[in-house]
């Protein structure tokens, strides 16, 4: 598979990732990640692991707030891949339009068949 095929493989993935997240699937959000993954979210919070994300999720479950991960750049090696773009997020409760947003970097790595986030980075900028 060339490096293209493989970019196209993960902008897909981010795609459903963003749908997941906008249906509120929690499970599914989840899905994309290794357990062991590294998340850094947008005030710098860091979260070790898939439960610690899953219990951070927990958490906010009263919010209505969903985000879209928008890449602009995706690299692609043997079995990694380096994922950059923005980041906006929603409250449909308040405004059709973002409420807050900035910049993102996610690595991903093959496990098996599949590709999953094993770090992301968040880093809230408006």
């Amino acid at each position: 598979m060339s490096g293209q095929d493989r970019g196209q493989q993960i902008r897909r993935l981010r795609a459903a990732s963003n749908e997941a997240m906008k249906a509120y699937d929690h499970q599914k959000v989840l899905s994309f990640l290794t357990e062991d993954v590294l998340t850094t979210t947008g005030n710098g919070t860091l979260l070790t692991g898939k439960a610690a994300l899953a219990q951070y999720i927990e958490k906010s479950s009263g919010s209505q707030m969903y985000f879209v991960r928008t890449p602009d750049q995706i690299r692609t090696g043997d079995g990694r891949a380096w994922e950059e773009g923005t980041w906006k997020g929603y409250d449909p409760q308040k405004s059709t339009d973002p409420v807050v947003g900035g910049q993102y970097a996610a690595m991903w790595v093959k496990e098996g068949d599949a590709w999953l986030i094993k770090s992301q980075l968040f880093v809230t900028l408006e």
